[in-house]
């Protein structure tokens, strides 16, 4: 099965925090998907934390091992969809419909998307 991360997952993998990091990096050669909404958010954490020169590097690094989604109008409707009726994030409603649309398991650990609804193909990667 295809495989989707969300911001929480990479900055975990980044961080090497377990068992999130050994899990991502399982996932990898596989090319999992992400969402680019949620690569942004990954990439203002690190320069917030590191610097801009660092958040490049990462951003430059992780095309070539994900294969990333730029959202179609439809999958920002989506994304509006599952926000409208879930207390979520905004950016963790395009992780969600991200995985969705490709049918894919989210890999997450953010407690927002674990806890939101049941139904969506998600695995807790915290401890």
């Amino acid at each position: 099965m295809t495989e989707c991360l969300d911001s929480w997952a990479v900055l975990r993998w980044l961080e090497g925090e377990e068992p999130a990091a050994s899990r991502v990096e399982a996932s990898l050669p596989s090319r999992p998907v992400m969402s680019w909404i949620n690569l942004g958010e990954v990439y203002y954490v690190v320069e917030r934390a590191a610097g801009s020169d660092r958040a490049d590097r990462v951003v430059r690094e992780l095309r070539h091992e994900l294969s990333l989604d730029l959202p179609t109008e439809a999958r920002v409707l989506e994304a509006a969809h599952i926000k409208a009726r879930h207390a979520i994030a905004f950016a963790d409603a395009f992780a969600v419909a991200t995985a969705i649309a490709h049918h894919a398991t989210l890999l997450t650990g953010d407690p927002e998307i674990l806890g939101a609804n049941p139904a969506w193909p998600t695995a807790d990667l915290r401890p």
